[in-house]
């Protein structure tokens, strides 16, 4: 997974309540502990990404707000403010250790759209090869509910297959994943190592009990789902613990470890792209034997296949593949736009027709350990 000059590649995600003051004002100090530890992470020759929250916390009360905002606008406006005294301190503290820090604002826009989402890539690439420490955000001052990441634990994960990163790092107000709620359940345990997320997993996720955050311990399973589905090892832990960066590097921090053994499942680029950034534009409804074909061979989808057609798409476009009890069998890239394909259904021979989806365009809901429409 490492990039090409060989160098070690971490994303390392942080929460808000791991930034800001009781107040909900950003803590200086809480701000130079990180760095602090990014910087040591620096000096030993790894490549280091930051997903920050903070921004809507970070600017509320310079806002006028006594409390943490609950409309759009407001929280809009307190990210623009909040938003620069973050970077602002951020890139003061890095040039304060000879290295400087970039902002990146994303929207779910920009990873819907495969071209805005290699080039951002590419962007990221450049920075990270030059020794810059870029600092990425999902844009809350522009983005609108229904295009919104939900979180940044599910964005951290998506930024982590997106550079090909070899490990992600979740810093959070709890010091890992539990089989119970720790706060409820004196006797709960902490899970150190994960390699399958199952649905007790699951259900024991509780959520945090930050007032300034917005992800729970629901949002960072997610999270871990999307990078072991990407092949990338995750780590769930405290942040604010001394070393913990460097000990989570080493394996040897308090917390959980999340790596799945199946080799086998890891998305490529390209199937990470279908899988948890296209935005499906339509539906196709196939027959039996085509579920078989393609979820256990592998095999293309063909023309004769499919029953109906569902929305409309351009040839290029994600769509879903629905089985005959309009149950998801996962998402492909189509041969046909929708008017076309709905033309090929009629059609009695379909010899010489092209695969609707290749193979290669192809991932199937039951390979990814995940729900693909995350």
């Amino acid at each position: 997974m490492s990039p090409d000059n060989g160098k070690k590649r971490i994303v390392i995600k942080i929460g808000s309540s791991s930034l800001t003051s009781m107040h909900g004002e950003i803590s200086r100090r809480k701000l130079e502990r990180l760095v602090d530890e990014v910087v040591q992470l620096k000096d030993e020759g790894l490549e280091v990404l930051l997903v920050s929250s903070g921004a809507v916390a970070a600017g509320y009360r310079k806002l006028g707000c006594l409390e943490r905002p609950s409309s759009l606008p407001e929280k809009q406006a307190a990210a623009s403010i909040g938003q620069g005294l973050l970077m602002e301190a951020y890139s003061e503290l890095f040039l304060s250790h000879g290295y400087v820090a970039s902002q990146i604002l994303i929207t779910r826009d920009d990873f819907s759209d495969e071209n805005r989402y290699n080039n951002a890539r590419n962007t990221i690439n450049v920075l990270l090869e030059r020794g810059i420490v870029p600092i990425v955000n999902e844009n809350d001052t522009v983005t609108i509910n229904r295009l919104k990441f939900g979180d940044n634990d599910t964005l951290s994960a998506k930024v982590a297959g997106l550079v090909e990163a070899d490990l992600l790092i979740i810093l959070s107000d709890i010091d890992g994943l539990y089989d119970a709620d720790p706060r409820k359940n004196p006797d709960a345990k902490l899970l150190e190592h994960v390699h399958v997320i199952t649905p007790e997993i699951e259900q024991a996720a509780g959520e945090s009990g930050s007032s300034v955050g917005t992800g729970g311990m629901k949002s960072k399973i997610d999270a871990v789902k999307i990078a072991m589905a990407s092949g990338i090892p995750a780590f769930l832990g405290k942040a604010g613990v001394q070393n913990i960066l460097m000990d989570a590097v080493k394996q040897s921090a308090k917390g959980t470890y999340f790596e799945s053994k199946d080799a086998t499942a890891n998305l490529n680029q390209k199937k990470q792209w279908i899988a948890f950034n296209s935005g499906p534009k339509g539906e196709i409804i196939v027959d039996d034997h085509a579920k078989t074909a393609i979820v256990e061979r592998k095999e293309n989808l063909l023309p004769s296949n499919v029953t109906h057609v569902s929305g409309y798409f351009e040839k290029g476009s994600v769509v879903r593949i629905m089985d005959m009890e309009k149950k998801e069998v996962g998402l492909g890239i189509v041969n046909y736009s929708s008017q076309e394909l709905t033309q090929l259904t009629k059609r009695s021979n379909e010899s010489g027709e092209k695969p609707v989806v290749e193979s290669e365009g192809l991932v199937c809901h039951i390979e990814v350990p995940i729900p693909v429409s995350l």
